[in-house]
């Protein structure tokens, strides 16, 4: 059957007398529309939509759309893991593989509505910790954002999704007894370890690679600009997280024990601060695994029970908060904001609630007695 030539787009009379609309898009290519029509004034009101969008930019490829969602989540992975380090390109992988892709990993992006995305988040909520699930939805949410940066659908299905809540945990926070009591019951290393760990508010990656270079006695201070990793293929050390490298103050007292656990180990700037324990050589970091097997022996031997190495750390940044301020607390932890480490790390100490009500009871009862003093007396008849 014949075709009409318009100003934009063409329409044709089929054989069954229906009427097919056909476009040249943005991209060259030629596009027939999804459907055909009934007649042909609405394969024309079908092309002026169409000319519409592309003037206006609002166009989409619409054979992007049929792409799947694994399809483009390869797409996006291999582009935006560049810049990943090692355990965030490990951890993104394992998320997909496990619970993005086996349940939505064949569903078309034009397809996918939210109402399907929450259906695959209480699918998930009931098999996975909800720590897991929102990194999955997130996670799922980068790519469709991706997706609709590069034309492929008009709008993400991720959005008005009810995550599962987070269990409120706050970490245990320590006294300084009970953290010498800890760090008495480990050897020397170990000791200096655990005492960096809290004294420094290191994080236990940050700790392990630090090599003779990053310590400077003389100054009291260390330099934190590794971090490793643990990973199935073995440790990886790479720069901290958010690759910010930081100068910190340690305590007298820690340098000197530091000073004395150095004098074991080789001269060399490149020596590890705490070497691998088998060889009993300085060419390789000591294990997290390994540590924390002996920091929990420690823990038990103290009469102690619940506590983790990364308690340390948010002790430490108790402590310095309490006494030095939170912005305090958020610089020497590595924070970029210090909301972080107050919803994260930072905690009240014990007895301060209490102390604030008899300070406030106090400052009550001086202005209480200010006004009485100033209240002038009736005047005498």
């Amino acid at each position: 059957m014949g075709s009409r030539k318009r100003r934009f787009g063409r329409v044709r009379k089929l054989p069954s007398g229906r009427y097919q609309a056909r476009y040249r898009g943005p991209d060259g290519l030629d596009h027939p529309a999804p459907t055909t029509f009934r007649s042909e004034r609405d394969a024309d009101r079908f092309l002026s939509l169409v000319e519409a969008d592309i003037t206006s930019g609002r166009w989409l490829n619409p054979d992007a759309g049929r792409t799947s969602v694994a399809e483009w989540t390869e797409q996006w992975f291999a582009s935006a893991s560049s810049g990943w380090k090692a355990k965030t390109r490990h951890t993104y992988r394992s998320v997909l593989d496990r619970l993005v892709l086996p349940q939505l990993g064949r569903v078309q992006l034009a397809v996918l509505r939210p109402i399907a995305v929450n259906r695959w988040v209480a699918d998930l909520s009931e098999r996975w910790s909800p720590s897991q699930v929102r990194q999955a939805y997130r996670l799922l949410a980068q790519i469709m954002t991706a997706a609709v940066d590069n034309s492929m659908i008009p709008a993400s299905p991720c959005r008005k999704v009810r995550l599962p809540r987070l269990p409120e945990a706050d970490p245990r926070i320590l006294t300084v007894e009970q953290v010498d009591q800890i760090a008495g019951n480990c050897v020397l290393g170990d000791r200096v370890l655990v005492l960096l760990l809290a004294y420094a508010g290191l994080r236990i990656g940050e700790a392990l690679p630090l090599r003779r270079r990053h310590v400077q006695v003389a100054e009291s201070r260390i330099v934190v600009a590794d971090a490793v990793s643990e990973l199935p293929g073995g440790p990886v050390i790479d720069t901290p997280k958010n690759h910010q490298r930081r100068e910190l103050a340690v305590p007298a007292f820690v340098v000197r024990l530091l000073k004395q656990h150095l004098a074991t180990l080789p001269d060399d700037p490149d020596t590890f601060v705490f070497p691998g324990r088998q060889r009993q050589t300085s060419d390789r970091q000591q294990s997290y695994h390994g540590f924390r097997r002996r920091f929990l022996r420690a823990v038990t031997a103290a009469g102690l029970e619940d506590v983790t190495p990364h308690d340390l750390r948010a002790t430490h940044a108790s402590w310095v908060a309490d006494s030095h301020g939170v912005l305090v607390a958020a610089r020497r932890l590595g924070h970029a904001n210090a909301s972080v480490t107050t919803r994260h790390y930072a905690r009240a100490i014990d007895q301060r609630d209490d102390e604030v009500a008899r300070h406030l009871d106090k400052v009550n009862r001086t202005r209480s007695g200010t006004q009485r003093a100033r209240k002038p007396r009736k005047a005498e008849k």
